[in-house]
């Protein structure tokens, strides 16, 4: 087994994607005619997302992502070698500050933000081994 795909829940996939390739960078591998599933160029583990109404399409319940209530318990991490410029760059184009970039014990710099979904997002320099 690997990890194929990370599919978030959105109100509006058009907004988002646009979000993330104006926030963060991020290119669009792929978007339905539906305008109800995406997926986003990240490499190896694709960043999907999917309409809320098509959970319920597919048979299952879900919490929504709301910029209004506290994030849910997962995030996204960025990996970047400029994470102090990208932070900026995600504020920039709308995304809501959390933590600003902070040198972490073990070496790597790490920030947070929230996305226009609330959906919590690292954006961090690569952990480097000791």
């Amino acid at each position: 087994m690997k990890l194929g795909y990370t599919i978030i829940y959105v109100e509006n996939v058009v907004k988002t994607i646009e979000f993330y390739q104006k926030a963060f960078g991020i290119k669009l591998r792929f978007l339905h005619e539906s305008n109800e599933y995406a997926e986003m160029e990240t490499g190896e583990t694709t960043l999907s997302f999917a309409s809320n109404s098509m959970a319920e399409r597919n048979g299952f319940a879900i919490r929504e992502n709301s910029a209004k209530d506290i994030a849910a318990g997962f995030e996204i991490a960025f990996v970047t070698d400029n994470p102090k410029e990208n932070y900026a760059k995600a504020i920039k184009n709308g995304a809501f500050p959390i933590s600003e970039p902070t040198k972490k014990p073990w070496g790597q710099v790490v920030s947070y933000v929230r996305d226009l979904n609330g959906v919590l997002v690292e954006i961090c320099s690569p952990v480097t081994p000791s």
